[in-house]
């Protein structure tokens, strides 16, 4: 049924005119009332005597009324309003007629059955041909309904403005729409820079991780728990690894009869420090479990080079792909003869094609032939740890760098960590890394010389014997 009146006469809220007639031949109030009837908010209106003269489909899904019950009541009295409250519901609506813009009220209506309805009512005045106030439109919705819109529309605000985490929208072409401050700092770029842009030419690495994640939730729908995604973010001081706690929702238009993805929202938080934290301790945990293990499979050894060799393969574990034992020629080396040269024996040496046990080496005691400034001759020097790299090189390059240096052909990383006992040098033991590794790093030297001071004392008992 239309939503306005069909009397004979003409509607009290529009000019004495024939009806025109709207696209494709429709009637021009055939035309009103279908637009009124598609609105998603109840709308009422009333002439200027207060008589009601709309009432559309949503205003009847409210309180029960069908347009044809509706119009034609004078006010809300003994129908949609109590007795008690019509009075003071219609002069509130009606004075719209004589102040200016829209006023807000909120009061209960009554359903058909009997119910009540909390409403917000946005209420305006309807002027005639001659500018005069012909009447009074109501537009109203459930207060629940409309509260919910206003937190829908705050949170929506605060998350990009106020939140304390990164919230970007990316589109369905995987591109940032909207990206609050949060997200744009740890971009390290502006808020508007970074709109429209493909995901690879914000983040050096993580990229295709990001993009799977979002390409599935596009498709499937959000993940039942966050996801840690490691990404390296491009700065002015270079590529800087971080890793961020990443929840998605995908998102899908409220006006389509089917739901239409229209992008994806990402929050994520950056739990670099923590996850850091947690793999150092994680790290270290396994660490001391392994020198457990090795001093108490070392305490069963009789001979004292065998415990050394011991406390070797149990620190290769996760630690390095090769180890290396020199002896200092002659046994052992004061810090008097320090600034002498000095020549090293290998005296055990992990294999350098299938993994294994540690082999005893050296029998015949000929010096390893290491050029001056080898690392391991610069750890005996200073009687401290030295690192060693190769860099960015080509494999080849990488390769001839090992061979110079005496060590397996894919070594790319070597850590010295010199032997000391009873405040004598004995050697060096050395671990090295292949292209598959990083390089070592200073919490890695610790770990050394903690497995080099148990070495040094195997091998100083077995010098004793």
């Amino acid at each position: 049924m239309s939503a306005s009146r069909r009397s004979g006469t003409t509607d009290e809220l529009g000019p004495d005119e024939p009806e025109r007639a709207g696209p494709e031949g429709t009637g021009g109030s055939d035309l009103l009332a279908a637009l009124l009837d598609g609105m998603d908010a109840a709308l009422c209106a009333f002439d200027a005597d207060g008589v009601v003269t709309h009432w559309n489909r949503e205003a009847e899904r409210i309180l029960g009324w069908t347009a044809a019950e509706a119009v034609g009541r004078h006010g809300f009295a003994d129908w949609a309003v109590r007795s008690a409250d019509a009075e003071e519901v219609e002069a509130r609506l009606m004075s719209a007629m004589d102040s200016p813009g829209r006023q807000v009220h909120e009061f209960a209506l009554l359903t058909k059955d009997g119910g009540r309805v909390l409403v917000r009512t946005q209420s305006a005045a309807v002027r005639g041909p001659d500018g005069k106030p012909a009447g009074v439109y109501c537009a109203f919705s459930e207060v629940h309904a409309q509260i919910d819109l206003e937190r829908s529309i705050a949170l929506s605000e605060a998350l990009f403005e106020d939140a304390s985490w990164g919230v970007v929208l990316v589109d369905a072409d995987l591109r940032p729409a909207v990206v609050n401050a949060h997200a744009a700092r740890a971009l390290g770029i502006g808020r508007t820079s970074v709109l429209g842009r493909p995901l690879g030419e914000l983040l050096a690495q993580g990229v295709e991780e990001l993009e799977s994640a979002l390409t599935h939730v596009l498709a499937e729908g959000a993940p039942p728990a966050p996801a840690e995604i490691w990404v390296s973010v491009r700065t002015p001081d270079g590529d800087q690894r971080r890793c961020w706690r990443c929840g998605f929702v995908r998102l899908a238009s409220p006006l389509a009869e089917e739901p239409v993805p229209l992008g994806v929202g990402w929050l994520f938080q950056d739990v670099t420090e923590a996850k850091q934290g947690e793999q150092e301790a994680a790290l270290l945990r396994f660490r001391t479990n392994q020198m457990h293990r090795a001093a108490r499979a070392a305490a069963e050894c009789e001979d004292p080079a065998e415990a050394a060799t011991v406390h070797l393969d149990f620190a290769l574990a996760g630690f390095a792909d090769h180890a290396l034992i020199d002896r200092v020629a002659g046994g052992t080396l004061s810090d008097a003869d320090a600034s002498a040269a000095v020549r090293l024996v290998r005296a055990a040496a992990t294999p350098s094609g299938a993994p294994g046990p540690s082999l005893p080496t050296g029998a015949a005691g000929l010096p390893v032939r290491y050029a001056e400034g080898h690392p391991a001759l610069q750890c005996v020097a200073r009687a401290g740890s030295v690192r060693a790299s190769v860099g960015t090189v080509p494999p080849e390059q990488a390769r001839l760098w090992a061979e110079a240096r005496q060590w397996p052909a894919d070594s790319v990383h070597a850590l010295c960590a010199v032997l000391r006992s009873r405040g004598r040098t004995l050697g060096v033991v050395t671990f090295l890394r292949g292209g598959g590794r990083s390089p070592f790093e200073r919490s890695d030297a610790t770990y050394a010389e903690d497995v080099a001071a148990r070495i040094a004392t195997a091998l100083d008992l077995a010098s004793a014997q």
